[in-house]
């Protein structure tokens, strides 16, 4: 009966042993944990600033008319595409063409008068004033003989002394007179052609300067596009009155389109004209190429921010001026850098960026990281792991350091054993048969 009870007594801490030493086993399955990983790759990683932005036309004009008068016609209705320099809109113009053609007719009359003046009014003149020169000039040669001849005569003692004075007298009047005629003529020939040439040219000059001001008032009645695109808005009916200030149309040039974004000044100092860009609509729906073209030289002081242009071409005229857009600025690129997924990082001791790498024995480790260029799901590590290794990208939250973990697929049950826990529970499952054979041998 003794040995019975020490046989069964055996028997039984044998079992317990062989069940705490299972349980122990399926502790340590247990404490496995599944995890992704992906490895360190060594690749090109693109520096990319982001943010939202507000799409503006390229070109825009406010198309308002130079003078008052109401609108005969239109030639233009608001959504179409005009080219530059196409008539738009006819103003009431009746009155402005009556009073261009009568300073035509003022510009004709002056045309006239010049030619009158340079061909007739000048060369008669001019021959007049030759001719009474000449004219003086004989009546002061024939006073002077006829002096001459009564001096002689006097000196002879047959002519009285009043004659020679008479003589003297008339001389002297013929020979004042040819210094006028001279005069007259020498005043002729250098100025007062010159003068009646130039009120003449004046006159035609203000005549041809009233009759251009009527023509550019005819001229304002047709209003033109000064660019090409698309009218955004044409506020006035015809027959309304269009006066000046007021706009008659609003073309914008949307073949191209501009993304004006404001920028937080650490991420604009990379920023530089010329750096390629894309321009995509907040529902993602389209998505255009372009590349910066202005970089503000100025910080906006209530908002911190420096303005960012993105200029692209929009031919489908999809991206509309006034929407909200995203913009993403690939402003450098890193070459041979060593890149992870962003999930893999985790926080390290103090807050620190970190990783969990796993070993060839599937031990996880924590490893601090310096993190540089973040691109999409990309991130390049600068420091801490090297191309190669291994880190975890799920399950890596919560897993301390030094941990057993069991790599998995996407996809995969992590309930699924691997070959190693599928032994563990084979050797525990005939200790488990031989505790229990042992177990009736005692009952025996």
């Amino acid at each position: 009966m003794l040995k019975l009870t020490t046989a069964t007594t055996a028997a039984l801490l044998l079992a317990i042993l062989l069940t705490s030493c299972d349980k122990k086993e399926e502790k340590e399955v247990e404490a496995v944990t599944p995890v992704q990983v992906a490895p360190v790759e060594q690749a090109t990683i693109h520096r990319i600033v982001e943010t939202d932005a507000v799409l503006w036309a390229h070109d825009q004009a406010t198309v308002m008319p130079k003078i008052s008068a109401p609108v005969q016609k239109f030639l233009a209705n608001r959504g179409d595409h005009v080219k530059a320099g196409q008539l738009l809109a006819v103003l009431e113009n009746r009155d402005l063409r009556a009073a261009a053609a009568a300073n035509k007719g003022q510009v004709d009359q002056a045309e006239a008068n010049l030619r009158t003046t340079t061909g007739v009014t000048l060369p008669e003149s001019t021959v007049k004033a030759q001719t009474d020169v000449q004219s003086a000039q004989q009546q002061v040669d024939a006073a002077q003989k006829l002096l001459e001849s009564r001096r002689n005569l006097f000196q002879q003692g047959a002519l009285a002394r009043r004659l020679v004075d008479e003589a003297e007298v008339q001389y002297a009047t013929a020979k004042a007179a040819l210094d006028t005629a001279r005069e007259h003529l020498r005043a002729q020939q250098s100025v007062g052609n010159q003068e009646q040439v130039r009120a003449a040219q004046g006159q035609l000059e203000a005549a041809r300067g009233q009759y251009q001001s009527a023509e550019a008032q005819v001229a304002y009645s047709e209003v033109r596009s000064p660019l090409t695109g698309v009218i955004a808005d044409r506020p006035v009916f015809p027959g309304d009155l269009a006066s000046t200030g007021q706009p008659l149309f609003t073309i914008m040039d949307i073949g191209r389109i501009v993304a004006r974004a404001n920028v937080p000044q650490a991420q604009a100092t990379a920023i530089k004209v010329g750096n390629p860009a894309s321009i995509k609509l907040t529902n993602g729906s389209t998505e255009v190429p372009g590349k910066v073209t202005v970089v503000s030289p100025a910080t906006d002081p209530a908002s911190t921010t420096v303005q960012v242009w993105i200029e692209a071409n929009n031919p489908a005229e999809q991206l509309k001026p006034g929407a909200t857009a995203h913009v993403t600025i690939d402003v450098a690129t890193i070459k041979d850098a060593a890149v992870v997924p962003a999930a893999a990082i985790v926080s390290g001791e103090e807050g620190s960026a970190a990783v969990m790498t796993v070993s060839a024995s599937n031990t996880a480790h924590l490893k601090k990281v310096e993190v540089g260029v973040r691109e999409g799901d990309k991130v390049q590590i600068v420091s801490g792991v090297s191309p190669g290794d291994q880190v975890i990208t799920v399950g890596a939250i919560g897993l301390e350091d030094k941990a057993k973990v069991r790599i998995v697929q996407a996809g995969e049950k992590d309930e699924e054993p691997d070959e190693d826990d599928k032994k563990q529970g084979e050797k525990g499952e005939k200790r488990g048969e031989k505790s229990e054979k042992g177990r009736e041998k005692d009952k025996k």
